[in-house]
């Protein structure tokens, strides 16, 4: 036997589930994205997300500079963190409605479901587009996947 101190420890590290590959897209979430694209035309991306995984249910980009997809998980760990930040101050009666990143050119808003297992991420140029009309819009794109999640 060899000495303790060559011993292979066990890993106690917990694995994230892995991200599914979505050879059919989430009609829901095509739904949704096409939605956002016709209200504000002007955006620059959008995508659905599952929090969970960080699996891109549904995207589109007007910009070669921005792929939705590679953000999707990114932006998911963000939302993970952040309800990890919640329940070690124990929030229990909040949720997470948006968190926005505001760039030099660009807004970054991810638009959570109340279950916040979903996400809508929504790119845009700060110059171009109103804060407030794409917090709207994201709202009642939203209700549409909570529909189908309820």
């Amino acid at each position: 036997m060899k000495p303790k101190s060559y011993r292979r420890k066990a890993s106690h590290r917990t694995l994230r589930k892995p991200v599914p590959e979505f050879n059919v897209p989430d009609p829901v979430a095509t739904e949704v994205v096409e939605n956002v694209r016709a209200e504000l035309p002007q955006l620059l991306a959008v995508a659905v997300v599952d929090v969970e995984s960080g699996a891109c249910l549904a995207a589109h980009s007007n910009s070669p500079a921005i792929d939705p997809s590679t953000a999707a998980a990114y932006n998911a760990e963000v939302v993970r963190q952040k309800q990890k930040a919640m329940a070690a101050l124990a929030l229990v009666d909040e949720h997470i409605e948006d968190i926005l990143v505001t760039l030099s050119s660009q807004l970054h808003l991810l638009q959570l479901t109340a279950t916040g297992d979903r996400l809508i991420y929504l790119v845009v140029k700060a110059q171009d587009t109103s804060l407030a009309l794409a917090r709207e819009v994201l709202r009642g794109q939203v209700s549409q996947l909570e529909l189908v999640a309820g």
